[in-house]
C-alpha cells in the first residue's frame, strides 16, 4: 500500500511540472524540457520498482550461501519460522513463544545478548507435547548449540553443545582437557542445570519432608547432613565446580529459592 501511495503521488507531480511547463515554456526549451522530465522520472521510477527485488534477491543468495557454508561444516540448519506456521493453531504458537522467553531469559542470564534458532521444524509441538528440541545459538563463544527438553510439567533443562569440524578434533587436546573435571573451566549456572538441580532438587525435597533444613556441599562434590554431632554423605554431585566458581554458584543457588553460604568446609545450603 505505501508503495503504491509513493507512486500515485510521483504520477501526481509529474503531471503538474508537465503543466507548469506547457503553461510557462514556448519554443524549443519546452520539448528538451518534457523530455528530461520524463527521463528522470522514468529511471526513478524503474529504480523504485525493482531495487526491492534486487535487494531481496540478494537476501536470498546470501541465506543460501550461509546455509551451504554451514552445511559443510556439519552445523545443524535452523528452521524459518514460517514454516512453523503451517499446521499450527494459535494457541501452540503463543505457548511456543512463552517457551522461546524462557530459553532466551536463561541464555541472555548467561552469555548476554545471544540470539538462537529452531532447528526443528514443528517446535510448537514440542511446547505442547514436550520432548527434546535443538536450537542454534549465535553470540556465546563456547557453545553453538543447546539441546532443549521440554517436560509435561512445565519444566525446561538444557544440554549445551558445540559443533566441532574433524580438523578441529583431530588438533592436540589443551591442556585444560587433561584437568580433573571439577579443575576444568565451568559455568555454574550450566553445570547447575544438566548435572546440579535434579540431585538437589530431589534430595531436598526429601530431607524437608523428614524435618531437615540444611545440608553442606563438599569441595569434592559430597552432599552431607549433620545427625548426631556427625556428617553422613548422602550423596554426590558429579563435575562439582571448583572453589573459585563458587561465588557465582551460591548466586544460582539462591536464584533458585535456596539460602547458600561459602565455608571452608563447603557451601552451607538451608531452605
Amino acid at each position: 500500500m505505501k508503495k503504491e501511495n509513493t507512486l500515485t503521488g510521483s504520477i501526481s507531480i509529474l503531471i503538474g511540472i508537465v503543466i507548469a511547463i506547457l503553461a510557462l515554456v514556448r519554443g524549443k526549451w519546452q520539448t528538451g524540457l518534457l523530455i528530461t522530465v520524463f527521463l528522470i522520472w522514468g529511471v526513478w521510477a524503474v529504480v523504485f520498482l525493482l531495487l526491492p527485488r534486487i535487494q531481496r534477491a540478494r537476501r536470498c543468495k546470501q541465506r543460501q550461501q550461509q546455509r551451504q557454508r554451514l552445511q559443510a561444516q556439519g552445523i545443524s540448519q535452523p528452521i524459518d519460522f514460517q514454516l512453523t506456521r503451517e499446521g499450527s493453531n494459535p494457541t501452540e504458537l503463543l505457548l511456543l513463544r512463552h517457551v522461546n522467553h524462557r530459553i532466551s531469559a536463561y541464555l541472555r542470564s548467561t552469555y548476554g545478548e545471544v540470539t538462537w534458532d529452531w532447528c526443528e521444524k514443528y517446535p510448537e509441538k514440542l511446547a505442547v507435547q514436550g520432548g527434546i528440541g535443538r536450537i542454534r545459538i549465535y553470540g556465546a563463544s563456547d557453545f553453538d548449540h543447546a539441546d532443549v527438553t521440554l517436560d509435561r510439567n512445565a519444566g525446561i533443562r538444557y544440554e549445551m553443545l558445540r559443533a566441532v569440524s574433524l580438523e578441529e578434533k583431530n588438533t592436540p587436546r589443551n591442556t585444560a582437557d587433561s584437568l580433573p573435571p571439577n579443575k576444568q573451566p565451568v559455568d555454574p549456572q550450566i553445570w547447575y542445570e544438566t548435572q546440579g538441580r535434579k540431585v538437589l532438587e530431589t534430595l531436598v525435597a526429601d530431607l524437608n519432608s523428614r524435618g531437615h533444613s540444611q545440608l553442606l556441599l563438599g569441595e569434592n562434590g559430597d552432599i552431607s547432613i549433620r545427625q548426631d554431632q556427625e556428617d553422613t554423605v548422602k550423596d554426590t554431585l558429579e563435575n562439582f565446580p571448583a572453589r573459585v566458581y563458587w561465588p557465582r554458584l551460591i548466586q544460582v543457588l539462591e536464584s533458585e529459592g535456596l539460602a547458600a553460604e561459602a565455608t571452608t568446609r563447603g557451601i552451607t545450603v538451608s531452605w
